[in-house]
Formats: C-alpha cells, structure tokens, sequence
C-alpha cells in the first residue's frame, strides 16, 4: 500500500525519479529512431573519429573512477560507496563496448 502512497508522501523524490526515467526513455527513443544513421550525432560518433571521443571518454572514466574511488574512506560493502562503485562498472562497460565498437567497426 506504501508504494501506492509515494507521490504524495515524498513528491519531490516522486518527481525526480519520473524526470529521470521520462529522460532515459526519451533517449533510448531517439537512439532507436536514428538506428539508420539519419541523425546527425550518430554520424560524428559512427565516422572514423569515434575511437578519439571513445578513447578521451574511456579517460576520463578512469581518472574519475579510479582516482576518485581511491580518495574516499572504504567501509564495507554497505556503504553509499558501493553504489558509485556500481555505478563505474555499468559506465566503463558501455564506454569500452563503445571504443571497441568504434574501432573495429571502422
């Protein structure tokens, strides 16, 4: 029953969370729709100089996940860290899956 409640016992976290999702849906839409490479983003990451923008994102990831995950304080795997921690590997695969894709494709 609580969960039926939420809008109206906690709507500013109600609303971020449907801010989020109505974005992600947004983006995987327009992703889907430019499959055929009509859209212009998908040409500049497609072309030869993808692995460039991979490679500085790749990076960039590992500065900020591994320098940034060592200045913090380690307390177990119930602390907020493990999220972020969770939160590096999900993007560090998409960003590799990216560069690989980038690379061999060409």
């Amino acid at each position: 029953m609580q969960l039926f409640t939420l809008a109206f016992t906690h709507p500013v976290e109600f609303g971020a969370s449907v801010t989020v999702v109505t974005l992600m849906i947004f983006i995987v839409a327009k992703s889907v729709m430019s499959a055929d490479g009509g859209a212009g983003w998908t040409k500049r990451i497609t072309g030869p100089n993808g692995r460039f923008l991979f490679g500085m994102l790749f990076v960039a990831w590992a500065v900020v996940f591994g320098v940034g995950l060592q200045l913090v304080p380690h307390e177990g795997a119930s602390s907020p860290y493990g999220g972020i921690g969770l939160i590096a590997m999900f993007t560090g695969f998409f960003v590799m899956m990216g560069f690989l894709w980038s690379v061999i494709g060409e």
